[in-house]
């Protein structure tokens, strides 16, 4: 798979995402295709982000807080595994910088966090599908003597 989207301002989508109180990856996740990434690069079919979002609302969002972290954490883990230097997003980077983070940013740093580990990966990824190879050579037709 090709990933087309590997420069994601991960502050920006954190930061609107904090705002519309966890709505706008409602619609991101599934109709941007991020869902879809992520179970291409993790190779196992995730839970629905819509799933973990309604299972919050009686948690007070702790479930979709710990379902993401996880996300992180494999995310680093296959950041880990392609030799990516770090720092990477985490399973404690995310749920710490959203609890106690919240008043000052928090889950906009998670999240940069999270798409630049992501986009890390996919550039890594794209890198490996690419055939390295030679410049295609022309073969002319040599008139023997």
């Amino acid at each position: 798979m090709k990933y087309k989207h590997t420069s994601r301002p991960g502050f920006l989508l954190g930061f609107i995402d904090f705002f519309t109180a966890g709505l706008f990856f409602l619609f991101y996740m599934p109709l941007g295709g991020l869902q879809d990434e992520i179970n291409a690069v993790l190779g196992r079919k995730t839970e629905s982000y819509v799933k973990a979002y309604l299972l919050g609302i009686p948690t007070f969002f702790i479930y979709t807080l710990v379902w993401m972290a996880k996300i992180s954490e494999e995310l680093k883990e296959k950041a880990e595994e392609l030799g990516i230097e770090g720092p990477h997003t985490s399973f404690r980077h995310m749920f710490c910088w959203n609890l106690f983070g919240c008043l000052c940013f928090g889950p906009m740093m998670a999240t940069h966090r999270f798409f630049r580990t992501l986009d890390m990966i996919e550039k890594s990824l794209n890198a490996q599908t690419e055939t390295p190879g030679r410049a295609p050579t022309r073969h002319r037709k040599t008139k023997r003597p």
